[in-house]
């Protein structure tokens, strides 16, 4: 019982329960997820939808398709538009695994709102147990314009099987064994995490968004300069107002860890909080921020969108909680150990496609 590991992972694609058009490369297969590509074309629809029970999203493409693109030799994906794209992989789940999908962490950080459909869902990444057939992702760039091609992986999917998911008193207990935070756990429906607006030097406290910028090719990594996408925000106060419509790139005041035998999914807090919404990109993978794999903690990077009014947000303020789940075994490799990870030991960081 518990998040399948990279070996079972592994083993599902001998066995056939995860298929491809193009065979499965290594690097996809992470400590407790599985990266997904684009395929050959895109649709640009009139709007985003789910598929509905017993109906497919092939039927349900011909109603909303605006026009089809070739992403063969590479295709932009304008700002503001809404896209369906089949994805190389597909899936003939055992019984017992169900599966959730979430965009990849480099994906969120570019407002790249990036979700998994199914046929016959009537959920957005949820992908129930025993389901046969195939994945589509559904592409809206809500900040910047982006350059894809076939095989790219904005998004990744995780397998369980039954109910693994920590009681607090559970997520006490383990805190207390391998602290989860470097402070005070604040453990209610899973482990909260609070913003921090108070840096230990300077005042710089995040990023946002700017609204008129050039393309982003998503295979050009550490291209582009960060004052043509983004405008620094500093605050002196421990404080800052959000507005409505803008996209901010924040930092937890907490350095977060995920023990080797553990995964967590970030989700947002309760909406009476604020008028906003916070993390677009939910895996943590085992071994985030576990000082074995040089992590000794790491910030949660915040994806902060606001809704319909100007937010004062507040230093500590309490803004979404990680909940934990057990792994069915500790995966062959952790995250930050033999691993191309991105943001092991980050802090306020934007997406691997910026200049440091």
């Amino acid at each position: 019982m518990g998040v399948l590991a990279d070996s079972a992972i592994r083993e599902m694609i001998g066995n056939g329960a995860i298929r491809a058009t193009v065979p499965v490369i290594d690097a996809q297969v992470q400590p407790a997820s599985l990266d997904l590509r684009l395929g050959n074309r895109a649709w640009r629809v009139r709007a985003s939808f789910l598929t509905g029970d017993q109906r497919t999203v092939h039927d349900r493409l011909s109603e909303f398709e605006m026009h089809q693109i070739d992403l063969t030799d590479g295709a932009v994906l304008e700002k503001g538009c809404v896209y369906v794209v089949p994805l190389m992989e597909s899936l003939d789940l055992p019984d017992d695994v169900q599966a959730v999908a979430n965009a990849k962490s480099s994906t969120g950080r570019l407002d790249l709102l990036t979700r998994t459909i199914t046929d016959g869902g009537t959920e957005f990444d949820r992908i129930p147990s025993g389901y046969t057939g195939p994945l589509y992702a559904e592409i809206c760039p809500r900040s910047f314009s982006v350059l894809v091609r076939p095989g790219m992986r904005l998004n990744q999917i995780r397998f369980r099987r039954g109910q693994a998911v920590l009681t607090d008193k559970e997520l006490t207990q383990l805190h207390l064994n391998s602290p989860l935070v470097d402070g005070p756990a604040v453990i209610d429906q899973g482990l909260g995490f609070s913003v921090d607006l108070i840096p230990a030097k300077g005042d710089l406290v995040g990023y946002r968004a700017k609204p008129h910028t050039g393309v982003i090719d998503l295979d050009r990594i550490g291209a582009y300069d960060p004052a043509e996408y983004w405008e620094p925000i500093h605050t002196k106060d421990g404080r800052i107002i959000l507005d409505p419509g803008a996209f901010y790139i924040l930092v937890s005041r907490e350095a977060v860890h995920i023990p080797p035998d553990f995964a967590a999914e970030m989700a947002p807090y309760l909406a009476m909080v604020g008028e906003f919404r916070v993390h677009y990109a939910g895996f943590f993978d085992p071994g985030f921020g576990h000082a074995n794999a040089g992590g000794e903690g790491s910030r949660g990077v915040l994806e902060v969108r606001c809704h319909e009014a100007p937010f004062v947000l507040e230093h500590g303020q309490v803004v979404g909680r990680l909940v934990y789940e057990r792994m069915e075994c500790q995966p062959d490799r952790i995250y930050g150990a033999d691993l191309k990870s991105n943001y092991q030991g980050q802090g306020l960081k934007l997406s691997k496609h910026f200049k440091a």
